[in-house]
């Protein structure tokens, strides 16, 4: 009883086999990994069900050999394996094996470690890494380029009075003027993105700040896109320096005027936002309050490919001589500079939504907001979780549980349906609104209600409220949990629904 507590309560998914592969055991922590429950795997071939096809016939390889040679060699150390879950998706982790023998065969112990959150921190470490490398290096090019640029400039304006009185050499004096003020602009970009740029942070006023750059980028925009400002709270001040935030608004603005060639709309967005500790671990950010500026538009979007790569210095989406690929980079840096956040959300097709999380003033606003009562209410009803990332829906899944609830998960609207199917009892649908594949999670629910009507359903998306909304994704009125958010506001929302 003590062996089977210690394997039932044991971080590691646990998976027992005999010398044919066939399983004898499968505890709890294994029905979580791999998707299937203990009862439907007894007696299945393991190397069948749980190894990536990949993998397979080197495993069965080596356990051949390991049987006639009996090689205890090959079990003292860990070995590291691509598996697949319930779902078809694969991952790699770890695996450590022990034989046991008795007088039927041997007997395999397998203790598996997901090693996704692992691959993916040192991922973001080695990104880190070759940021601040690369903002060291820019850095100091742009300081000493600047140093070339003042005695350029300085010089110039000397010959510019000595040639004033002929047009021809007075044309060219310009000409060098014009270029080496260009070469300042982009000098100031670099060192804001390796976060040397000079700032004067103060208390601001953020929803003047937003109106006042609207103002500017109305005739720089053009008629074809729509401006609207979406203000949570009139009083929302951040302490950040108010020149660098305008240029760093009219940046992403132009960015998004370059995504919607044929016209659509700009959302600029404030409100109050806090970040659990959760959240904050896994982006490498400081916990607690911040003022949220969320920059929208309605465009042609980024590829998911490209996601991870929008604020890597000189890269750019838009194509040979269309941009230096230094906008993105620079809100980056000025951002992380100014003791923020920032984070992209974008669907190809759908748009992008770029929040940026700025430390708050002393307002009565930006301190009181989100203070966790001594009690979050959960419940005992289920839930259908439908969300393609999969790291976001286990800390989804993962918070449901610790508030009582029953899951039943799915990463796309097909992988939904098959499980509505099978007949399987659910009392909430909460689902990411773009999701890949035929089907979004508004057409998921719309296709569920038909034969559900009184079927209660949150939605949830990396977009704002409002950017969702006017996509023409969402009607007014729906339930919607913005992307990042804390259990607080997940246990809120799910009440709400639920009590109806």
């Amino acid at each position: 009883r003590l062996a089977r507590n210690i394997v039932e309560t044991s971080l590691d998914a646990f998976v027992q086999t005999d010398e044919t592969s066939s399983i004898l055991n499968w505890n709890s922590q294994a029905e979580r990994l791999f998707g299937w429950r203990r009862d439907e795997v007894l007696g299945k071939n393991t190397i069948d069900l749980i190894v990536a096809e990949s993998e397979r016939e080197r495993v069965r390889a080596g356990l051949k050999h390991f049987l006639e040679n009996e090689d205890g060699r090959t079990l003292n150390r860990r070995h590291e394996l691509m598996c697949r879950r319930r779902d078809g998706k694969e991952f790699r982790a770890e695996l450590s094996v022990t034989a046991l023998k008795r007088r039927e065969g041997l007997l395999f112990n397998v203790f598996y470690r997901d090693l996704t959150d692992k691959i993916a921190a040192e991922e973001r470490i080695r990104h880190a890494e070759k940021m601040e490398a690369v903002g060291q290096l820019t850095g100091g090019v742009a300081h000493d380029f600047n140093n070339i640029l003042t005695v350029i400039t300085g010089t110039i304006e000397i010959l510019a009075e000595a040639v004033a009185n002929e047009p021809q050499l007075a044309a060219i004096t310009k000409m060098i003027d014009e270029a080496a003020a260009r070469g300042a602009d982009l000098t100031q970009h670099l060192l804001a993105f390796a976060r040397k740029q000079p700032l004067q942070p103060r208390e601001i006023d953020i929803n003047s700040l937003i109106v006042d750059t609207a103002k500017l980028l109305r005739p720089t925009l053009g008629e074809h896109i729509q401006i609207e400002s979406v203000f949570e709270d009139e009083n929302c001040v951040a302490i950040v320096d108010p020149n660098q935030l305008t240029t760093a608004i009219l940046n992403l603005a132009l960015n998004a005027r370059d995504a919607m060639p044929g016209g659509g709309k700009l959302i600029l967005e404030t409100g109050a936002a806090y970040l659990d500790e959760v959240y904050a671990n896994v982006n490498d950010v400081r916990p607690g309050h911040y003022v949220l500026i969320a920059v929208s538009d309605t465009g042609t979007g980024i590829p998911a490919n490209m996601l991870t790569r929008v604020f890597d210095p000189f890269f750019t989406s838009k194509g040979p001589g269309k941009g230096t690929g230094l906008g993105l980079s620079m809100v980056y840096g000025f951002i992380k500079q100014s003791a923020g956040h920032i984070r992209i959300y974008s669907e190809e097709g759908h748009g992008t939504t770029i929040k940026m999380y700025l430390p708050p003033g002393k307002t009565p606003t930006a301190v009181g907001e989100g203070v966790t009562p001594a009690t979050i209410e959960g419940g005992h009803e289920t839930i259908l979780v439908v969300e393609d990332d999969r790291l976001v829906r286990d800390y989804v899944l993962a918070q449901l549980h610790s508030l009582g609830y029953v899951t039943l998960q799915a990463a796309n609207a097909a992988e939904a349906l098959a499980i509505v199917a099978t007949g399987k009892p659910f009392d909430l649908l909460f689902t990411d609104v773009i999701m890949p594949g035929k089907m979004n999670g508004r057409q998921l629910a719309d296709q569920l209600t038909k034969t559900r009507p009184d079927l209660k359903v949150v939605y949830t998306s990396g977009y704002t409220e409002n950017a969702i909304i006017h996509h023409g994704r969402l009607d007014s009125g729906v339930l919607l949990l913005a992307k990042p958010y804390r259990k607080l506001d997940l246990a809120r929302i799910i009440r709400k629904a639920l009590s109806g």
